[in-house]
């Protein structure tokens, strides 16, 4: 290979597929490579269902599950927050002409021990069975406080210093109890722990008005045909403006000069010269640090969770203090309107942060929301994140997928990656505007 590429990504996660597609789309030269001969990578979508049994060593599906090709079975499954930034970056980007997409029909918390609707206006929050009378009147006024910050006004703080208090203070401020101040971080907000408690309000606020703002029936969009379109959809976007794929590369190895800096990869006996390398934790082992573990379980149900009115898709968020835990426990399902199982099945995952040295256990809070299980997969997942930043070595790594059920936190990773190797902050006009320009050209 004697072509030098700018960037060479490896692995077809969702993560590596949007940042090959937004570095083609910078004009970066780019040429991606995967070791499987599919798209993905830890994020793939498992079709036929044969696979997925095959996958998990549980021999061949029960014939009653029927129609195996009709299957696509995510292995981390998340929900797009409808206004959040995965999708202004399909927007952006243009990928959205290859993807269709369905509003996921409910957003739920649990509090002792039954699931409620997540209230996300002053009108669901007095309506709300999550509180008493008192309480949604003080959550009530608790919101619209949030939702009309200005950060550029003062006089709409209302006495709180939203960059200095603290969000504890701003709970405190109105008076909200211990269960508002759970569904509000955990199932709104969407913070993984507690520890958010002690950070600048600004940074809740933000997230109480996205969370707002993506509101249909419900804030989350789930994609036609499963995860595994996405990365597919930006790996397209990625061919469009010059990117190169290759798959099916088991042997791929980084390279190094002598300085320690990255010199390319090599695959089969040829090396393909690069001035960087994009790559997930398991193309760079020795460079990334385990942070804990993630449970999961792949359930299939032939029926909607209950109690939530047989709504075709629905997330469910168990605070952590509702179950004397240190982190959240997420429950998602989507069904055979989505094309990701044969009807009338249903596809339901759980998944929390490993505490204990029982972690198939840990998720029986999340397991005994759903009646009957027909199948269950579990798997433990290591959560990987780079060492160092990538400055001297020109090797920038993503970290591994958390347990949350949205793609908030995936985001976040993928735009810091960006900034690491770009030495700026992404900007989402900059990249419509070269697609814009690219197509009138």
């Amino acid at each position: 290979m004697d072509v030098e590429y700018d960037i060479i990504v490896l692995g077809t996660g969702l993560k590596e597929c949007i940042l090959s597609g937004l570095m083609s789309v910078s004009g970066k030269k780019v040429l991606h490579m995967d070791r499987n001969n599919y798209y993905g990578g830890d994020s793939a979508s498992i079709t036929p269902l044969n696979d997925l049994f095959g996958m998990f060593k549980m021999g061949d599906p029960p014939a009653y599950l029927e129609k195996f090709r009709d299957w696509n079975v995510d292995l981390i499954p998340k929900f797009l927050m409808a206004n959040g930034a995965l999708v202004k970056l399909l927007l952006f980007t243009g990928v959205t002409r290859y993807l269709e997409f369905k509003s996921v029909e409910g957003s739920y918390v649990y509090k002792g021990g039954k699931i409620h609707k997540v209230p996300c206006n002053e009108k669901e929050a007095l309506a709300s069975s999550l509180m008493g009378m008192f309480e949604k009147r003080r959550f009530r006024k608790f919101l619209i406080w949030a939702q009309n910050i200005d950060e550029n006004n003062r006089a709409t703080w209302e006495g709180i210093d939203i960059h200095k208090d603290t969000v504890k203070a701003a709970y405190e401020k109105f008076g909200v109890d211990q269960n508002t101040t759970d569904f509000t971080g955990h199932a709104i907000c969407l913070y993984l722990n507690d520890g958010y408690m002690s950070s600048p309000a600004i940074e809740a606020i933000r997230r109480i008005k996205l969370y707002s703002e993506s509101l249909a029936s419900s804030p989350y969009l789930y994609p036609m045909y499963g995860l595994g379109e996405l990365p597919q959809g930006f790996a397209r976007l990625s061919a469009v403006y010059g990117g190169t794929y290759m798959l099916n590369k088991p042997d791929a190895e980084i390279v190094f000069d002598e300085t320690g800096a990255v010199a390319g990869v090599q695959s089969e006996g040829q090396v393909a010269k690069c001035k960087a390398v994009i790559c997930d934790p398991n193309y760079a082992t020795d460079r990334v640090r385990k942070v804990g573990s993630v449970i999961r379980a792949i359930c299939i149900l032939r029926h909607p969770i209950p109690d939530t009115g047989d709504k075709l898709s629905a997330q469910i968020i168990i605070p952590q203090n509702q179950v004397n835990r240190k982190n959240d426990i997420y429950v998602c399902a989507v069904s055979y309107a989505h094309n990701v199982a044969s009807k009338p099945n249903f596809i339901a995952m759980v998944s929390t942060i490993v505490e204990t040295a029982n972690p198939r256990e840990e998720l029986r809070p999340g397991l005994n929301l759903l009646g009957p299980i027909d199948q269950i997969f579990y798997k433990e997942s290591d959560l990987l994140e780079p060492t160092d930043s990538g400055e001297k070595s020109k090797v920038y790594i993503s970290k591994s997928y958390d347990a949350t059920t949205h793609f908030e936190t995936t985001c976040r990773d993928v735009l810091d990656v960006y900034e690491r190797l770009m030495g700026e902050k992404f900007d989402f006009s900059k990249v419509q505007d070269k697609i814009v320009n690219a197509e009138d050209d």
